[in-house]
């Protein structure tokens, strides 16, 4: 079997996030989700609307998000929407909150640790995917990238809930982060194979190594970046771009 390929580019710049999604060779058909994290309320590391504003106008692309499952400035569509004008993404693109009125459930028959995704309804309104991932640290998954936006990132807020939870229904807000750290790992890639299964071959992942923390983009106050920036990714397998970036954070010689 061929070795997934995953291309880098050490300069970040809007025109650079498109030549990397060129250089893939895979182009995006139909209508095309751009699923990117927006940023809690506070955070100071997310990737700005600017950064991104040439690759989502490049695909003709709807930004798309999904509620969180914990308290804060995205857990109702009401208050999504008001942030995500407020972060300046609906000055630039059309956005869509897809678990804003109703989810679906996506199965996953041979799923390790859950069988079923619930995710956004609106995630049927798409035929491809732009996985746009800030590569950064996450305080429960040791790193946030392409398989996070996948899993959590597409899931809704109830599917965010059952995730962390590792398959229970109803969990608590408490549960959440008490579970076996390895099961919600299996969980979360759970989740994420039922997206590509989803859609196939119509998904490319680009990853932008910049601002990063040990701290999440959900965290509304995260910690500063702990390390200098090292590039863009662009893959069409998101263990292999996930990886390689992993890879570069281990390799890197940056004092900090």
């Amino acid at each position: 079997m061929e070795k997934s390929k995953v291309y880098f580019c050490k300069e970040i710049t809007p025109e650079n996030i498109v030549k990397m999604y060129e250089v893939v060779g895979r182009k995006l058909q139909g209508k095309v989700a751009v699923k990117l994290h927006s940023g809690e309320r506070g955070n100071q590391n997310y990737i700005r609307p600017e950064m991104v504003k040439d690759i989502v106008e490049y695909v003709n692309g709807t930004v798309v998000e999904c509620n969180t499952a914990y308290d804060g400035a995205r857990d109702t569509t009401e208050k999504h929407k008001e942030l995500m004008e407020e972060h300046g993404w609906t000055k630039y693109f059309t956005v869509d909150i897809m678990d804003a009125n109703e989810e679906k459930v996506l199965e996953i028959p041979n799923g390790k640790v859950i069988k079923k995704n619930y995710v956004g309804k609106n995630i049927d309104n798409y035929d491809s995917m732009l996985v746009l991932s800030h590569f950064k640290g996450h305080p429960m998954g040791g790193y946030g990238g392409a398989l996070k936006q996948l899993s959590i990132g597409v899931a809704s807020g109830k599917g965010k809930r059952y995730i962390h939870c590792v398959g229970k229904e109803n969990g608590s807000y408490e549960e959440m982060f008490q579970v076996d750290q390895l099961k919600f790992l299996e969980a979360m890639a759970d989740a994420a194979s039922s997206v590509t299964k989803k859609f196939g071959d119509n998904i490319v992942y680009i990853n932008v190594m910049c601002n990063m923390s040990v701290d999440c983009d959900c965290c509304n106050v995260a910690e500063d970046p702990c390390m200098k920036d090292i590039g863009i990714l662009a893959s069409t397998d998101p263990v292999a771009i996930d990886q390689a970036c992993i890879d570069l954070v281990y390799n890197s010689d940056d004092p900090r």
